[in-house]
Parts: structure tokens; C-alpha cells; sequence
């Protein structure tokens, strides 16, 4: 259960599809003519104003090992507070707080808590991570700082790829964007010292409150020899909700390091 709550603080920080691009106007046709300036500027555009937000998503998690399915509850206040609860089957099995300050974790199957900040994750995905990166990865921006000096753009398979002009030794990455949304078609990330590999494809998307968001996607991660596949269904999304954040590690529960 900690490798899948591992990949979900993962998926959280490479979900760069979650709000849609208001008042963008795209094609099924990529426009060649598009520059990269003019592709990130719209892809920037996703920043939605609102309070509160509260999902349901149905994650398939597979290995060479075993196959699990569970429910994830995700709750968001804006600019202070991310949860997460997993569960089978309305039984708990772990959640997660994330605040500008601190990252938090329990498991109930395993007695066990993480309670730190945002040292780890950067640290497993080879590249800084903040609570405003999260919040805005969440909220439909990418991980990556575009820039339009230091990206070039270019259409292939009728996709907008942006690339940087000089990638880092040890975290390469690629970006797809629909043309039709500006909307993220993938996004993969390869850190060769470590022989890891991450690529997300997205599904169909879907509008909500005049908003694109993901109806589905698809993580793949290779690590060395071990290969990973996690499906994820997006049930329902609701903005504005009265929402709430209950979370206290238990007493007796041993505390863990989740980079081991």
C-alpha cells in the first residue's frame, strides 16, 4: 500500500489536466504557425477562481506482483489545504493532508505515519516540489516552469509538443497538448541515473462548470526492473462544495520513511 501512495503524491504532482482553459478557443487541427510563446501563454490560462473543490476517483493499481483497486477522495481549499482519502469498499486504508508546510500520511493497514514536508517528494521526483506547485498542477498548470525562451514547440500527430531547449542531465521530460483545449495529451519524465521512467497518457475530457477536466488517464512507471500501471477514473467532481478535512494520525501508529 505505501508504493501506491507513493504514485498517488505522484499523480498528484503530474495531474496537469484538472481544470479546464476558460475562454480558449482551439482547433482539431494543431496550427503549425502556433510559437511556443503563444501555446504556453493559453496553456497558462487555467486558473480558476473558486473556494473549495471535492472529487471521487476510482484507481486500478497493477505491478508484476498483485492488482488493487480503490476509491480516492480528493478535497481541496484553495491555497491552504489538499486531502486525500483511499479506501476499499468504504474501509480506510490511508490518507493524506498537504499544506504549504507540512506533507502528511497514515496507513491503517500497517499502523504506520509519514509526517514531514515537501523534502521527500522533490526528492523522488528529481525536481523541486511546493505546496503552490501542487495546488497549481492541480488546478490545471504543469510541474514544469514553461517558459517561452527556454521552450521550443512543434506539432507531431497533430499535437502541440513543447520541449526545453536544453533538458536537465538527470530529468528529462516532454509535454502534449490537445489542440482542440490546450489540454494535456501526456507528459513523461525519464531520470536516467536512477533508471525511472514516468509517462501519463489522458482520455477523453470532460466539461464541468465551463471547465475541461480528465474523464480518465493512464501512469506507467518503470523503475529498474519493476513496471507499474495505474488506471484512473474520474467519477465525479463538484466546485464550491462545503467540504472538510478530517485528519489525526493515531496514537500508537509507528512513524516510517516513505523514500525506503
Amino acid at each position: 500500500m505505501k508504493r501506491v501512495i507513493i504514485y498517488l503524491f505522484a499523480l498528484l504532482l503530474l495531474l496537469t489536466s484538472c481544470k479546464g482553459l476558460k475562454g480558449v478557443n482551439g482547433s482539431e487541427t494543431a496550427n503549425a504557425g502556433l510559437q511556443a510563446k503563444e501555446i504556453i501563454a493559453t496553456h497558462k490560462l487555467a486558473s480558476p477562481k473558486f473556494n473549495t473543490m471535492a472529487g471521487r476517483i476510482k484507481v486500478e493499481y497493477e505491478d508484476e506482483k498483485k492488482s488493487q483497486s480503490i476509491t480516492v477522495s480528493l478535497r481541496m481549499e484553495k491555497d491552504k489545504k489538499i486531502w486525500i482519502k483511499a479506501s476499499i469498499i468504504g474501509i480506510t486504508l490511508a490518507k493524506v493532508m498537504i499544506t504549504p508546510d507540512s506533507v502528511s500520511y497514515y496507513e491503517t493497514l500497517s499502523n504506520s505515519y509519514f509526517d514531514g514536508d515537501f523534502t521527500l517528494i522533490s526528492e523522488w521526483l528529481g525536481t523541486e516540489v511546493d505546496f503552490e506547485k501542487t495546488q497549481a498542477i492541480l488546478l490545471g498548470q504543469t510541474m514544469f516552469e514553461l517558459n517561452k525562451s527556454t521552450y521550443t514547440s512543434q506539432v507531431v500527430n497533430n499535437q502541440y509538443k513543447l520541449l526545453p531547449k536544453q533538458q536537465l542531465e538527470n530529468f528529462i521530460h516532454s509535454l502534449f497538448l490537445n489542440p482542440s483545449n490546450f489540454k494535456v495529451a501526456s507528459v513523461s519524465v525519464a531520470q536516467p541515473w536512477e533508471d525511472r521512467m514516468l509517462t501519463v497518457y489522458y482520455g477523453p475530457y470532460q466539461m464541468i462548470e465551463g471547465g475541461y477536466f480528465p474523464s480518465e488517464l493512464s501512469i506507467n512507471t518503470i523503475e529498474g526492473d519493476d513496471r507499474t500501471r495505474i488506471d484512473v477514473t474520474y467519477r465525479k467532481i463538484d466546485l464550491n462544495v462545503d467540504v472538510n478535512f478530517p485528519f489525526n494520525i493515531p496514537r500508537g501508529y509507528e512513524q516510517i520513511d516513505l523514500g525506503r
